[in-house]
């Protein structure tokens, strides 16, 4: 393979301009989707309505309805230029999958017409078997079905209709990740209108919000493409560190590359038509790193909207001689992407419940929620942190740039003093007549920059919402989603049950909350921390209050699958014990291959690529050394062939011990591969063939830095980590 210089990346590094329209963002913000503005022009009424009591009151559509919603949506799509319809939706793989089917059908007279049936809006059949479900469905049992999730408007994409739907086996068990989520939403709608109206009786509905941001990298097309790596693992397996990358934080919030600029453009432009609410961009800590941030919506939209802008990001990518880097570590030194997830909860009335209010009985609502938060995420800690595991976001997580893997929560100075004030109250009866004294001097004033951020904490309170900042960019967000919502829809329903005894023991309704909260207080008290989570001493402090460490991906899988989270999840009713398990076997199988394949890809690089090319340069620096011999007398020889010759033999033991370290990493890789139990398997391949990743790559790296530049076979880091 060729090295890459600058000539050779000049002509594709040319900004590529496209012509965007000269309109506002609002004319056309939307446009490819069938949203409330397009329903209300195309439906009937009867239509319309329905649609509507299936988003807000989760109410089914009837057949007849369908055939005439479906007839409508059509019609909308052709006017965007659509041919053909597809349903959208999130297998186990983690990414999306459609089917393409056009509106045609066949006539009398060797014609055709457009067609699109209630049927074929509400359910399709595409094939289950090829899609992982951990055992649910064997590879002779075809048949899945996608059901067509009305509270995801359609939309075109390439001139096709996706309909974001569910995805279940024959059987009915669920195969995606959007089914277990919109029953989590249920659930957490439910369990918080039920908390609310102790506080409003007007509530009668909330809504989980989000906000994510998404951080990439990009590169030069051209670079992508030269390194194997890349193109089979999305890292880089071996690369030296630059001399310079992010020392000195030049790049953090400074000005945006011309090139890159052009591809944002175009981006948040198609981004915009699709309805996707992208507001932000700006460059991130490391070089050739960037982040985009939408306005929040409600949780299952925003996933879908996420979902869909990486799609859309490569693909606008490509034509700007970019790639988009999803992974969490593509680069080893520098500062992996993370996919900060922003939660809220929000009721129809208007209110943020995660927002501190301006009086005592709107803050003791606040207080509610958020205490009810810190003791769910205490009690299922190791579920939190299995929902953000995988063999990329190990590279990530701890790594002195992102939050560890102790899960913990960040409150602020103000919160914390407030909640031990409220601690410390003992149990206090309201006077008749006076309302309820919290006596929390700071609560009514508690505003929404109250208390500095802390950008270490792996789930922090940021105001008036909570910023989980552990989940990795190449993952959906319904993995750290669903288990959040149905945790904080179980705690509620738990506060609700003792809030109401207590009431029937003739308790005051605020009194009986009280109670409860300083109960809830104590009990979650060891989650909260308030300091440097990247520093050692949190390690030591964190195991004195006997919080789980879980480094690695297997590790926190199998936490993540205990009796406690099963029970869970089959008492709400959002998993079953088997459905868990395909998933559980899904995830953990997929750590195990990743590790295979970066094992091989380690394995080929070293043997076919760099040992050749560091032979070729030792024997260069060799026929060197002969040819100093035969011109200089023997004492000038030896003064002056003393760093030659050091080189020759540095290089022949770095050769040595990557050759002798990949013969190692394959043997322990069969050993791994005979393993029948798919958790020991993982649990081998974490411990016995992932620590020569870093072994060899540490002699690879160092050759890297002594073979002449126009001989190493792979684009080098500081040719990859700058755009010009």
């Amino acid at each position: 393979m060729l090295r890459f210089t600058a000539l050779d990346l000049v002509s594709s590094r040319k900004p590529v301009k496209t012509e965007l329209p000269h309109r506002r963002i609002s004319d056309y913000f939307g446009e490819l989707t069938f949203n409330n503005t397009a329903q209300r022009e195309f439906l009937t009424k009867e239509a319309y309505e329905q649609v509507i009591n299936a988003i807000e009151k989760g109410n089914r559509i009837s057949r007849t309805v369908a055939d005439q919603i479906a007839a409508s949506m059509k019609a909308w799509a052709i006017t965007k230029g659509a041919t053909h319809y597809s349903h959208w939706f999130h297998p186990l793989t983690g990414s999306t999958a459609e089917k393409h089917d056009a509106f045609i059908n066949p006539v009398a007279g060797g014609r055709a017409v457009e067609n699109f049936q209630g049927n074929e809006l509400m359910q399709q059949e595409p094939d289950a078997s090829s899609f992982p479900s951990g055992g649910i469905r064997n590879t002779f049992e075809a048949r899945g079905y996608t059901a067509w999730d009305p509270t995801s408007p359609a939309f075109i994409l390439d001139k096709t209709l996706c309909i974001p739907t569910i995805f279940v086996s024959y059987t009915g068990e669920a195969l995606d990740f959007k089914t277990p989520l919109l029953k989590a939403l249920n659930s957490i709608d439910k369990a918080a209108v039920d908390v609310c109206r102790y506080f409003n009786k007007d509530v009668n509905k909330v809504n989980a919000t989000l906000g994510w941001e998404q951080e990439y990298f990009l590169l030069d097309k051209a670079l992508y493409y030269a390194r194997p790596d890349l193109l089979l693992t999305h890292r880089t397996v071996f690369g030296h560190a630059s001399a310079k990358d992010q020392q000195l934080s030049d790049h953090y919030f400074g000005t945006i590359p011309a090139r890159v600029m052009e591809f944002m453009k175009e981006f948040e432009f198609e981004c915009h038509k699709l309805g996707i609410p992208v507001k932000t961009r700006h460059n991130e800590v490391a070089p050739s790193q960037f982040e985009c941030a939408p306005v929040f919506e409600e949780a299952n939209l925003a996933i879908d909207h996420n979902q869909l802008l990486m799609h859309v990001m490569k693909r606008i990518a490509g034509k700007h001689n970019f790639y988009v880097l999803l992974h969490e570590k593509p680069y080893a030194g520098v500062n992996g992407s993370g996919k900060h997830n922003n939660w809220s909860l929000e009721t129809n009335t208007g209110i943020n419940l995660l927002s501190p209010g301006k009086d005592s009985l709107s803050n003791l609502r606040f207080l509610t929620f958020l205490i009810n938060i810190l003791k769910a995420v205490h009690e299922y800690s190791d579920l939190i942190r299995s929902s953000i595991a995988s063999a990329s976001n190990d590279h990530r997580l701890g790594a002195h740039e992102a939050p560890p893997a102790i899960i913990s929560v960040f409150i602020g100075t103000e919160l914390t003093r407030a909640l031990n004030e409220l601690e410390n109250q003992g149990a206090n009866k309201i006077e008749d007549g006076k309302g309820l004294n919290l006596n929390i001097p700071k609560i009514p004033e508690i505003l929404l920059d109250n208390t500095d951020r802390n950008r270490t904490s792996p789930f922090a309170f940021t105001g008036n919402k909570f910023e989980f900042r552990a989940a990795g960019s190449s993952s959906t967000c319904s993995k750290a989603m669903t288990p959040l919502n149905l945790i904080v829809a179980n705690q509620l329903k738990l506060f609700k049950t003792e809030v109401d005894a207590l009431i029937g023991e003739d308790f005051s309704k605020d009194d009986a909350i009280l109670q409860v909260l300083r109960k809830y207080v104590k009990e979650a008290r060891n989650i909260l921390f308030e300091g440097n989570s990247y520093g050692d001493d949190w390690v030591a402090v964190a195991e004195k209050r006997g919080l789980s460490n879980i480094k690695s991906t297997p590790q926190a899988l199998i936490k993540g699958m205990s009796h406690k989270v099963i029970d869970l999840y089959e008492r709400e009713d959002i998993l079953t014990k088997r459905e868990l398990q395909a998933r559980h076997e899904i995830k953990i199988k997929k750590y195990t291959m990743q590790i295979q394949i970066e094992s091989r890809v380690i394995g080929d690089l070293a043997t076919n690529h760099i040992i050749p090319v560091a032979i070729k340069y030792q024997n260069i620096l060799i026929e060197n050394v002969k040819g100093l011999k035969d011109v200089l007398d023997n004492k000038t020889f030896v003064k002056l062939s003393k760093n030659q010759l050091q080189s020759i033999k540095d290089i022949s033991e770095h050769i040595s011990e990557i050759k002798n370290g990949v013969i190692e990493m394959i043997q322990e890789r069969k050993l791994a591969n005979r393993i029948t139990d798919s958790n020991e398997q993982a649990i081998y391949y974490n411990e016995k063939v992932f620590p020569y990743f870093n072994q060899i790559r540490s002699h690879v790296d160092k050759l890297e830095f002594m073979v002449e530049d126009s001989l190493w076979p792979l684009p080098k880091y500081r040719e990859m980590l700058f755009i010009y």
